[in-house]
């Protein structure tokens, strides 16, 4: 039979649930929380993405997670095939580690995203000593929310939960949000239907900042618009010449990025790359951007602004 097809949306937001296979542990110590989390954070910096809250239970994940119009199935791919090679590795095992894929739910509302970042800070209750104490949880995002500790992994934005709580005194919305999560802390499921009166009662200014990335430009016209700025021609950015590999490596993860194309559909773009080679492109891609002030990272940015 075959499976059920994923909902998906381009613009949308994800509840997104991991789970390992039976009396399999997914985290055996912190380090491979810590080191989880790091996937997380670099998959997501590299695809453009944005975490609004986790939880790191020691056999399953919640994260709440905004695509930004990124394929949902290829970003948890990467962060989830690279964890299990690193789990594998390490504890000198082999075969599959997550029960069956991810399960993931569309967050299509205010109220739905409020409801899932109480449900996700409230998870670490039913660890013992954590009742009545889930901030102090190390490895959920609710301590970072509520000023407790610093986001060592780089990881969180609270711009829209903040958002839609309307408050911008920092002290006041801490206040407010704990006492939302507090009351909600017997939620065994994640309830979109609850009106969050407390909130919705009130008037609040709402400007997330939130921004979805247009994920289908033209590939000839992305490959044109590099090659104009870095005064090349377009046959010298998609040759075979090695010394070229920079320009190819930037362009390749561009139209990764940008184009929603997948490593077979870019090898059709770039002349004689395999999709391994693809692969290595693109990872050498998101390097060069990554560098501050260097013209990837400039042309990157332009390219953003073009949609």
């Amino acid at each position: 039979m075959p499976r059920k097809a994923r909902e998906k949306h381009s613009e949308a937001q994800y509840h997104v649930m991991c789970r390992s296979i039976s009396e399999v542990e997914l985290f055996r110590e912190d380090a491979d929380m810590d080191h989880y989390l790091n996937l997380v954070r670099k998959y997501s910096r590299k695809y453009k993405c944005v975490v609004y809250a986790y939880c790191l239970m020691s056999n399953h994940v919640h994260i709440h997670i905004d695509p930004r119009g990124y394929d949902i199935s290829s970003l948890m791919h990467s962060i989830n095939t690279a964890y299990v090679i690193y789990y594998n590795r390490k504890y000198d095992r082999h075969g599959h580690l997550f029960q069956g894929r991810y399960l993931s739910k569309i967050v299509d509302s205010d109220r739905y995203c409020l409801v899932l970042s109480a449900y996700i800070h409230n998870n670490p209750k039913d660890i013992g000593g954590y009742r009545g104490r889930e901030e102090e949880y190390p490895y959920s995002s609710y301590g970072i929310y509520l000023g407790l500790r610093k986001d060592t992994h780089k990881l969180i934005d609270k711009s829209l939960i903040r958002g839609i709580f309307g408050i911008k005194n920092k002290k006041s919305f801490i206040r407010r949000y704990k006492e939302f999560v507090s009351r909600r802390s017997e939620m065994e499921v994640v309830d979109p239907d609850d009106p969050c009166e407390e909130i919705f009662n009130t008037k609040n200014e709402y400007d997330s900042g939130r921004k979805v990335i247009i994920r289908d430009m033209k590939p000839a016209k992305v490959i044109a618009y590099i090659a104009m700025k870095l005064k090349k021609s377009v046959e010298s950015i998609i040759s075979t010449d090695r010394r070229q590999r920079e320009y190819r490596s930037f362009t390749a993860y561009v139209l990764r990025v940008l184009c929603g194309m997948k490593y077979r559909q870019i090898c059709e773009n770039i002349y004689n790359v395999t999709v391994s080679g693809c692969s290595g492109l693109c990872r050498r891609g998101f390097e060069l951007t990554e560098s501050k002030g260097s013209m990837y990272s400039v042309i990157f940015n332009e390219l953003l602004c073009l949609q």
